[in-house]
């Protein structure tokens, strides 16, 4: 009898769990339709340091910037402080928070299209596209894992290229030319002329 019931409970809470988890596609499309509504507001017009704002929150809901921060730095990751680890991963979401709001901000109803979304376990994909206008198309990808039940984006993936990948080499060019300490300063740099709305 006590077997059954925790047979019962366990399967309860497996069904809990699922119901609790959403599919990929459906976090990055809520946050996507929620930062439409957000550039298309009139009264976020108005107030651009509100605007601004609120993307910000939206974005950072389903970007994990520490990791992101972690693969953008790669080998050189390790070797670094604690201390150090959190000043860089604040610059750098600053640096991503910034640059996807500036670009948002420019938003003119193009359309996204979700293609498909691929699930391997804990790690995911939700491929998608956007046509503007004039009837352009790029495609759009997002790398996701789970983290506390929750699915959150790690990569973004731009016509092939990834973000991650690009930031790494990028990073590893100053570091391995210039020291570490020469990066922190450029991301300072890039930080404040990207910071005004």
């Amino acid at each position: 009898m006590l077997k059954r019931i925790l047979l019962l409970l366990a399967a309860g809470l497996l069904i809990t769990s699922l119901a609790f988890a959403n599919p990929p596609a459906d976090e990055i499309k809520r946050t996507v339709d929620e930062v439409v509504r957000i550039v298309a507001d009139k009264d976020m017009k108005k107030n651009e340091t509100k605007r601004r704002q609120a993307l910000k929150k939206s974005i950072s809901s389903i970007f994990d910037y520490a990791e992101m921060a972690k693969r953008s730095m790669g080998k050189h990751w390790n070797v670094r402080t604690p201390a150090e680890k959190k000043i860089f991963v604040d610059l750098f979401a600053t640096l991503l928070e910034n640059s996807y709001a500036g670009k948002i901000e420019s938003y003119n109803n193009e359309k996204i299209i979700y293609i498909k979304d691929l699930v391997d376990g804990d790690y995911a994909e939700v491929k998608s596209k956007v046509v503007t206008a004039n009837r352009d198309e790029f495609s759009l990808d997002y790398r996701l894992f789970k983290q506390n039940n929750k699915w959150m984006v790690y990569d973004v993936i731009i016509e092939g290229v990834s973000l991650v990948s690009n930031y790494r080499s990028q990073f590893n060019k100053i570091i391995t030319a210039n020291g570490y300490d020469k990066l922190v300063k450029k991301l300072q740099s890039k930080n404040e002329e990207l910071k005004a709305p």
